[in-house]
């Protein structure tokens, strides 16, 4: 790691102080000195408070869940951009969607300055560099269609807000979640997330509250986005990849509890459809074979309530 402060022309910045992000804790001024008990106790205590900043901006995640997903279904990809901690956060929720969802790479993307070599070797000096954060969606052929999630907990990243900035003027979706209230950082924006945790038990360390809030939001964005998308029926992951022995036995477990067949029955059926949970159903409740139910599911955006709306066909659920 570079020593930052012996750079040449080096220059002061402004004082980040009085962001709440920035603040010092009252609760924790003896942190260093408190039983490890304390220190536990302390932190299961503040932890709680990340529930509530995400509570108090439930209105702020509705609108952008919605207009996410109208992008998302004409096209649109989504794309989460930080820096440090933040930049991971978006980083790991896009890499969860396609194992959960069979959701594409490109479908949700996550941009974290300095690339994937950050997330093992920490470069939050490029978190300065404002035109990086637009050349790092240019070079994943960003454009107006897309959506854009900003993360940003202290909102004073120039990496985030260069590209903020830069997909607004192009006209596509743009969300920011923050962390400090909108009288400390103004951000230009569609939709403005701030989920205020308070001051850090660590001062400054927002890979804490901050970062738990933030984890919370980016599961719920993406989550609820995907079931807009129909790859949830009831509260099932009928679009989950099967791609080890766990997802093999839950992919048969969701199939037997919906159409009622035995576990059997419900593997010989998954071969059939190539894996396809959602395919399978339609093939059962249906009677037909793996084309025409593909050719039905398309038909009906690849979402199965709508198929059985078309089918008129309640399927069961069988009790345990």
């Amino acid at each position: 790691m570079k020593n930052f402060i012996n750079q040449p022309n080096l220059k002061t910045t402004d004082n980040r102080g009085a962001l709440l992000t920035e603040q010092t804790n009252i609760k924790s001024i003896d942190l260093d000195i408190l039983s490890t008990t304390e220190l536990v106790s302390l932190f299961s205590t503040e932890d709680l408070i990340p529930q509530k900043a995400v509570a108090n901006s439930i209105s702020e995640i509705v609108i952008a869940i919605d207009l996410i997903s109208k992008r998302m279904k004409s096209g649109g990809r989504l794309f989460y951009l930080g820096a440090g901690t933040s930049g991971r956060l978006g980083l790991l929720d896009a890499a969860e969607c396609p194992p959960t969802f069979c959701s594409s790479p490109d479908l949700v993307q996550g941009i974290l300055a300095g690339g994937t070599a950050a997330i093992e070797n920490s470069s939050e000096g490029l978190e300065d560099i404002g035109s990086l954060g637009i050349d790092d969606l240019k070079a994943r052929c960003f454009d107006g269609k897309d959506c854009l999630i900003g993360i940003s907990a202290g909102g004073t990243t120039p990496y985030v807000r260069h590209a903020l900035k830069y997909a607004k003027r192009i006209n596509a979706l743009v969300v920011s979640i923050t962390c400090v209230p909108k009288d400390q950082i103004n951000i230009e924006c569609d939709v403005d997330i701030r989920l205020l945790t308070g001051p850090e038990l660590l001062t400054g360390s927002t890979r804490l509250k901050a970062a738990t809030a933030t984890k919370m939001t980016l599961n719920i964005i993406s989550t609820s986005v995907m079931i807009r998308l129909g790859k949830v029926y009831q509260n099932r992951m009928i679009d989950v990849s099967i791609t080890n022995q766990k997802l093999l036995d839950r992919a048969i477990r969701i199939l037997s509890e919906i159409t009622n067949l035995k576990r059997k029955e419900s593997l010989a059926l998954l071969k059939k459809s190539n894996g396809s949970i959602k395919t399978a159903i339609v093939m059962h409740s249906l009677d037909i074979n793996f084309e025409k139910a593909n050719d039905i599911l398309r038909k009906n955006n690849n979402n199965l309530r709508e198929v059985i709306k078309f089918s008129k066909t309640k399927l069961p659920i069988r009790n345990h």
